[in-house]
C-alpha cells in the first residue's frame, strides 16, 4: 500500500467523519508538507484553501447511508503530479439532491474567470443562506482559485443516495 500511494504520489487520504477538529488537522499536515516541498507560496495557498473549502462542503451537506446515522463522512484524497495537485472528495448524497447540484457545477463549468467573479459577487448579494449554513460559494470559490474546471461524478448507491465524487485540479506552474 506505502509503495501504491507513493507511486501515484498521494500525500493524504482519510475516509471518516469531517468536523472542524478534522479540517483543522489536515489543513495543517497539508500546510506542512506543502512547505516542505518547497511549492511555491500561490500553489500553497490555493491548495490549502481548496481543501478547505472542499471539507466544508462534506461537514455541511454531506448525507448518510443511513438514516439514524448523523456524522458527515466523507473520503478525502490530496495527490500530485509533475504538473498538478488533486483534491479529490467523495461524500454520500440523496438523490432528490442531484440534479440542482449538478445544475450547479455545469453552471459554474460553464463560466470563464469573469464570469466566475460576477456570479461570486451576485451570490454574496443576493445568496439565500441554506438550512445548512452555505449561499451557494463553494464551488464557485473553488473554480475560481483552480482556474479549472471541476471534475464531477454521482454514483448512484440505491433508490435514496448516491456516491458525490469531486475533483479540484490546482496547476503547480
Amino acid at each position: 500500500m506505502y509503495k501504491t500511494m507513493k507511486t501515484n504520489e498521494i500525500n493524504l487520504v482519510y475516509e471518516g467523519e469531517v468536523t472542524q477538529e478534522i479540517t483543522k488537522t489536515f489543513t495543517s499536515i497539508t500546510e506542512k508538507s506543502l512547505e516542505k516541498s518547497q511549492e511555491s507560496n500561490t500553489v500553497q495557498r490555493k491548495v490549502f484553501n481548496v481543501m478547505v473549502e472542499c471539507l466544508q462542503n462534506i461537514s455541511k451537506h454531506a448525507d448518510s447511508l443511513d438514516e439514524n446515522e448523523s456524522e458527515r463522512r466523507g473520503i478525502v484524497m490530496v495527490s500530485h503530479g509533475e504538473t498538478s495537485y488533486n483534491i479529490i472528495t467523495g461524500n454520500v448524497i440523496k438523490n432528490d439532491k442531484v440534479p440542482e447540484l449538478k445544475a450547479n457545477l455545469e453552471h459554474v463549468n460553464s463560466l470563464d474567470k469573469k464570469g466566475l467573479s460576477e456570479l461570486f459577487k451576485k451570490q454574496m448579494r443576493e445568496g439565500k443562506i441554506s438550512d445548512k449554513g452555505g449561499a451557494g460559494l463553494g464551488f464557485i470559490d473553488i473554480a475560481k482559485k483552480t482556474g479549472s474546471k471541476l471534475t464531477y461524478e454521482f454514483k448512484k448507491l440505491n433508490e435514496e443516495v448516491s456516491f458525490f465524487i469531486l475533483t479540484s485540479t490546482i496547476k503547480r506552474n
